[in-house]
């Protein structure tokens, strides 16, 4: 057997491993009666009027505190560590409505449900936003009510004329992600609402929602490589914010059978994007990233995936090195050869102005976003 060989048998095994050890952990709390009550995470979901993806976590509840605007780096800390050092529910049965279909599902070894519902009767055109139901049915305290979850399900609206896929680290949020220190104080010692976002992102992303003629619901996906513990945190943070809602899309830093750390960033947004186009393909798509990280070269690829089907790709600008700047624009070459475009930018006036140019926004739609860059 080659190496590579042997290395993917020995992470199948370690993660197999990792799940018995994870199950018979929690079979020796439940005899012990030692569990913290459960709760059902639900993550932002997404579909069409014929099929819907709904996904969650069964966890036990760690009593994280909501976030204040005067909360001690400590609290801050603390919080941070409950919320990674979670105590996943494998196993654990969980009943989803939606519309007029209900489904039972089955949580994997770390605690995730995902699944596909087709409802009997097409969704209206007009919402963008519908409602579903989850409860858990097992495990369950005798002593304990259960606690009914609703998750969210986005269906772009027949008058929607573009989406949006952005990242959310560097692009949205400044957390400093290409230098571990920064990254690490934005992760435990802020909280969602203490986390800063760019001037004028907010204007921006509800004008491209709004489109130029007003009221067009564009929908907007958040794609991102940070961990699934931080979804609450980055869900808050947006509503705090005023930024429109989406899916967020992360992803989980546990073990795997394809890598002992989740140090790919290309390959999960990709597949993330992939499935977003694929699911939409009516829908020309503008994606926004920053040049910190792989967003170009992912986005890059996309284009040459998906020719004609992206806009432009906008690029937020937050590296000082000339080097990487020449690359992005060599790869902006390339996307331009695809019959796209790429923005790098400074500042989110210059990515308002171009979608301006190119009749995505209003002009009071870039005064807004002039208005946020340069502050009071």
């Amino acid at each position: 057997m080659s190496a590579a060989g042997w290395r993917e048998r020995l992470l199948a095994l370690a993660a197999q491993l990792e799940g018995k050890v994870d199950a018979a952990m929690a079979r020796r709390a439940d005899r012990a009666g030692r569990r913290d009550p459960l709760v059902v995470h639900a993550y932002r979901g997404y579909g069409t009027s014929t099929r819907v993806r709904i996904r969650g976590r069964v966890l036990e509840d760690e009593g994280i505190p909501a976030a204040g605007e005067r909360d001690s780096m400590w609290r801050n800390m603390l919080s941070a560590v409950r919320r990674f050092e979670t105590d996943e529910v494998p196993g654990a049965r969980v009943s989803v409505r939606f519309a007029d279909v209900t489904q039972e599902l089955v949580t994997d070894a770390e605690g995730y449900f995902d699944t596909w519902i087709s409802p009997r009767e097409a969704l209206p055109a007009d919402k963008l936003w519908h409602d579903v139901a989850l409860e858990l049915l097992a495990p369950r305290d005798p002593s304990t009510p259960p606690r009914p979850a609703i998750g969210r399900v986005l269906i772009p609206p027949a008058t929607a004329k573009l989406a949006v896929i952005s990242d959310l680290d560097d692009t949205v949020v400044q957390t400093g992600a290409t230098d571990p220190r920064a990254l690490l104080r934005s992760v435990f010692l802020t909280n969602a609402r203490t986390r800063l976002p760019f001037p004028g992102v907010a204007a921006l992303y509800r004008a491209l929602q709004e489109g130029a003629g007003g009221g067009e619901n564009n929908p907007v996906f958040y794609v991102s490589s940070s961990p699934w513990n931080l979804h609450d945190v980055l869900a808050e943070f947006l509503a705090i914010r005023e930024i429109p809602e989406g899916p967020i899309m992360l992803r989980d830093w546990g073990l795997s059978e394809r890598e002992l750390l989740p140090t790919s960033h290309g390959s999960h947004k990709i597949e993330a994007i992939r499935g977003i186009l694929d699911l939409y393909p009516t829908l020309p798509f503008v994606l926004i990233g920053d040049s910190g990280q792989e967003d170009p070269e992912i986005y890059r690829e996309i284009v040459a995936r998906y020719p004609s089907r992206i806009l432009a790709i906008y690029i937020r600008n937050i590296t000082p090195d000339a080097r990487r700047a020449e690359r992005i624009r060599a790869l902006g070459r390339e996307v331009t050869e695809a019959r796209s475009e790429l923005l790098l930018a400074a500042h989110t006036g210059e990515v308002a102005a171009h979608a301006l140019d190119r009749g995505w926004v209003d002009a009071a739609s870039l005064e807004r976003v002039l208005r946020e860059v340069d502050g009071p």
